[in-house]
């Protein structure tokens, strides 16, 4: 059995937003994606206004959010990719912050 790789143009971010629950990219080709705040850790954890606090990068190829340390890409997120961040790791990040058990 043989499988083919299909190529594909990944569009851009263009604008998004983050809610208490979800967080929805519009694209340069006109689509939008909306993933829930629980694939992300870090964006689940942090407040609405680091939350807030993000800019595309990479000409909207991926999203930063500085003080959550979070990088996301289109890419990722069309493939329907969580976060691959381990327990340990987000623990130990949730300890910096004083939020850890």
């Amino acid at each position: 059995m043989t499988t083919s790789r299909v190529e594909m143009d990944i569009p851009n971010a263009a604008s998004l937003s983050v809610s208490e629950d979800t967080l929805s990219v519009e694209l340069s080709d006109g689509r939008s994606v909306s993933v829930p705040l629980a694939w992300f850790p870090r964006l689940l954890h942090g407040t609405a206004a680091e939350r807030d606090d993000w800019r595309l990068i990479g000409r909207g190829e991926g999203i930063h959010w500085e003080a959550l340390d979070e990088d996301i890409s289109i890419e990722s997120l069309l493939a329907g990719r969580r976060s691959g961040e381990s327990q340990e790791s987000l623990k130990q990040w949730l300890t910096s912050r004083g939020t850890g058990t």
